[in-house]
């Protein structure tokens, strides 16, 4: 098939999630000028460089009480700061519960049980239980076409890496288990990881 998204795709479902997939999870811990945490999944979120680490996730959506956007993008304007917790299997249930509408003044932190840390560089929560946790400054907010999409783009000046998820001193994802947004309600671990030598590697 083919088709034109601005005249609809015809299926039961839209398909253009589950066509540029696996996609990491970045789940987003924030907290705003008036102390208040705030942590939510994003499954538009990527790497964007080595040097200096950067990395973006991008907001599609808009609470009432956030003036066209949603409570991660209103801390982060307020405080130039966020982490990304790296989500594994293990954490899933906590994960989707965090993605629940709930009002400002509550924490998805303890609505989905979890414990908050401080981060080390930055006055931000994260996520105790994470495999993994990068701490962020802003480098850019970007104003994206459609209603509410914004694009938040952040230099990583910190990583925490738990040592269970460490082998032979490389980042164990398949160890870890860590979770993948596909499609729909669609998710997957990464359990096979193999090895692929570049045509430019040193022989």
């Amino acid at each position: 098939m083919f088709y034109q998204p601005k005249d609809g795709h015809g299926l039961p479902h839209n398909p253009f999630n589950a066509l540029v997939s696996p996609r990491p999870i970045g789940w987003i811990s924030t907290k705003g000028a008036d102390g208040r945490t705030n942590l939510a999944p994003y499954s538009f979120f990527n790497a964007v460089a080595y040097v200096p680490p950067q990395v973006m996730f991008s907001s599609t959506g808009a609470k009432p009480d956030r003036d066209n956007t949603k409570d991660s993008v209103s801390h982060i304007r307020e405080t130039g700061v966020f982490c990304v917790n790296i989500v594994s299997y293990a954490l899933r249930d906590a994960m989707n519960a965090s993605s629940a509408g709930l009002p400002k003044e509550e924490s998805e932190f303890a609505h989905a049980g979890l414990a908050e840390t401080p981060c080390e560089m930055i006055d931000c929560p994260r996520v105790a239980e994470a495999p993994a946790n990068l701490e962020c400054r802003l480098a850019q907010i970007v104003p994206l076409a459609g209603p509410s999409n914004t694009m938040v783009i952040g230099e990583v000046v910190g990583i925490h890496i738990r040592d269970d998820a460490l082998a032979d001193g490389m980042f164990d994802a398949a160890g870890a288990g860590l979770l993948s947004r596909l499609g729909y309600r669609d998710y997957a671990i990464v359990q096979s990881p193999f090895t692929l030598k570049r045509p430019d590697d040193a022989r």
